[in-house]
């Protein structure tokens, strides 16, 4: 009924797309069944068995052995089963072989359109499996086309798109460009796996880090916390366990080799390493690097801080339309308050407070009046 050449056909599939050869025969067995009862129009009991050598296929009505028979479609008398096989008592249930030939033509069919089906949604619970197994992680894909807003990229076993808040603002996707790609989530639906892909989230440069710096990936430096603005700059705070070992060094690498790699994967965007530390004070300074901090006081209540840079480090420190100082924000987790020497001394010597009940010019101060601008009171007349 099945020939050897349709056998191995159904084994090469299987192996070419990772599927267990069990389950494809399963559902062959499972559509002979189907067409057995379809043809017969009954709920008879049956069994197929197929030879996976040959293709040889054998299809059973199954009976229970009875002494009085009531349904000779489910039932067979013990004489009868005897006359099958001695060995037969009552309970069993005996095999009873069906001419397949009698629904050979319908059986195919079913069996065709059965094992397709079978083979697709085995395919997708392969590409799941396997795909649901990166979420979090790094893939390399390559750029197919561009329909409308969306990127359609390959990334081996399947299709999907890099929709447009997912896009590196600065990079232009061409036909054949291979990238890396951060699987932000894989979802199973009734069409296949659903994975979403980016190039602008932060984790990106987390996975980015783990397989340049091996000192990252056996846990000697830890990645602490990251601020990203993708395409054009990302600030992250490294910590070493390890005395011995340079968080930052490890991180740049020689000659920066390790730094340079990642940053030409993300297309020129500019990496700042920073120094983590458990002292609020200090990993804020480090954070505004490459501006050079005099000072940093902090307001545990509020989580907020101030910072003194030199007057000539103001611009560096903040940074284009504030970049630098929004990014450092982000990645210590602090509202930070960035003045220079000059101003900060400014503001200082600006305002004076004076008790409540001292006399100015014959005024007396009243209680809850707590600020009055020294220059204003020298200014006037005595």
């Amino acid at each position: 009924m099945i020939n050897n050449e349709f056998i191995d056909s159904l084994i090469e599939i299987a192996n070419l797309k990772g599927i267990d050869q069990e389950i494809i025969f399963e559902s062959l067995e499972s559509s002979l069944i189907s067409a057995y009862k379809k043809n017969y129009g009954t709920s008879q009991n049956a069994k197929v068995t197929i030879n996976k050598e040959t293709g040889e296929t054998h299809v059973y009505a199954q009976k229970k052995v009875v002494e009085d028979v009531y349904d000779n479609l489910l039932e067979i008398s013990l004489e009868d089963a005897k006359a099958v096989n001695l060995t037969y008592e009552l309970d069993d249930v005996v095999d009873v072989e069906v001419n397949p030939r009698e629904f050979g033509r319908v059986a195919a069919q079913n069996a065709r359109q059965r094992v397709i089906q079978e083979i697709k949604e085995a395919e997708r619970d392969v590409i799941y499996k396997e795909l649901v197994e990166k979420e979090n992680d790094i893939i390399t894909g390559i750029v197919q086309k561009k329909e409308k807003q969306n990127i359609l990229v390959d990334i081996g076993r399947l299709e999907t798109f890099l929709t447009p808040t997912e896009q590196m603002p600065n990079e232009v996707y061409k036909h054949g460009d291979i990238l890396k790609f951060y699987v932000v989530e894989v979802k199973k639906t009734s069409k296949g796996p659903n994975i979403s892909i980016s190039r602008t989230h932060p984790g990106i440069i987390k996975r980015l880090f783990e397989m340049e710096v091996p000192e990252i990936f056996d846990g000697t430096v830890e990645i602490k916390s990251i601020a990203r603005e993708a395409g054009s700059r990302t600030k992250i705070a490294v910590y070493s366990k390890d005395e011995n070992v340079d968080a930052t060094g490890a991180c740049v690498g020689p000659s920066g080799m390790r730094v340079q790699s990642i940053v030409s994967e993300l297309k020129g965007e500019k990496i700042d390493i920073v120094k983590w530390s458990k002292e609020p004070a200090e990993f804020i300074a480090n954070a505004l690097s490459p501006s050079k901090v005099v000072s940093v006081k902090i307001n545990e209540d509020e989580k907020s801080a101030k910072v003194v840079v030199p007057d000539y480090q103001l611009s560096l420190a903040i940074g284009k339309e504030g970049q630098n100082a929004r990014l450092s924000a982000k990645l210590t987790g602090w509202k930070i308050d960035i003045k220079s020497e000059s101003q900060a001394a400014a503001i200082e010597e600006e305002v004076d407070i004076i008790p409540s009940g001292d006399i100015v010019e014959d005024t007396v101060i009243e209680e809850n009046t707590v600020e009055i601008s020294t220059d204003a009171i020298e200014g006037e007349d005595a």
